[in-house]
């Protein structure tokens, strides 16, 4: 079902912007005497797929979710549709743009993150309620139009517990969804589950990227940034080491580095 199809039946538009870039300039991000971010800046385009790939501590997963300030950077700004946020400050105001930024920018976590007490549709309404100020029916048949789209019309009153990995992350996928957002951030979406459900995952994130949906997707999954990039960045030691179109970038590496590492994932 394609976005204006679901705009139909209710479910807002998951890219409502026409002219819509996410940029980030000069992230830096230190835990203690480790530098994480060295001064990071990338511009990603609305619709556009971006697969960011690189070894256990190079800087990915922090680089998104400084994207989204559930990690605050040390230094640098974000911008998300024309909406900025600059690191350091404080206040009200930057505590409510920093609110209207992460729901600009949906997250999908690797652990899931779901509410263990709720069932798939509570949670996936649970944002639309407290955050949208939504209506308990409006959000309930966004919810449910939003499980059947990832595949879960038969589940949405059961509890997480009941659901197995693939499922949990589906129903994290409608939950960003839900928020209408204008990017979604995925860390590692598929590293915590069994080999066996991955393709389910990916199945549902391809059908978005078919659906203009811009992403961020942090993976190893070759296959997936192959088919579904537009551009793959390779990080190393807090930068940007090497990026470009998935067909160039895996058939020709220029970087040392990057040809190491994926002589590891291929």
């Amino acid at each position: 079902m394609n976005p204006e199809e679901l705009h139909a039946q209710g479910i807002p538009h998951p890219h409502q912007s026409r002219a819509c870039q996410i940029r980030a300039e000069g992230l830096h991000k230190r835990f203690g005497a480790l530098e994480v971010l060295k001064g990071v800046s990338l511009s990603i385009n609305k619709g556009e797929v971006v697969v960011i790939m690189g070894p256990s501590g190079s800087g990915k997963t922090t680089l998104i979710r400084c994207i989204n300030f559930l990690e605050e950077p040390d230094q640098g700004r974000v911008m998300v549709c024309g909406l900025e946020v600059e690191s350091g400050g404080r206040g009200g105001e930057r505590g409510r743009r920093i609110r209207q930024l992460r729901a600009k920018a949906g997250m999908v976590f690797q652990s899931f993150n779901l509410f263990p007490h709720m069932t798939a549709l509570g949670n996936v309404i649970e944002g639309p309620l407290q955050v949208l100020r939504m209506s308990k029916a409006e959000a309930e048949v966004l919810g449910v139009q939003l499980l059947a789209k990832v595949g879960l019309d038969a589940k949405v009153h059961e509890y997480p517990s009941r659901l197995s990995g693939g499922q949990k992350q589906r129903v994290a996928i409608a939950r960003a969804l839900a928020m209408s957002p204008e990017v979604v951030l995925f860390d590692e979406p598929t590293s915590a589950l069994d080999p066996e459900l991955h393709e389910e995952v990916l199945q549902t994130m391809r059908q978005l990227a078919k659906d203009g949906m811009t992403m961020i997707v942090v993976t190893h999954e070759v296959k997936f940034a192959r088919e579904v990039a537009d551009r793959v960045i390779f990080m190393d030691g807090g930068v940007i080491v090497e990026e470009g179109p998935p067909a160039e970038f895996f058939a020709n590496p220029r970087h040392p580095r990057t040809r190491a590492f994926l002589r590891l994932v291929e």
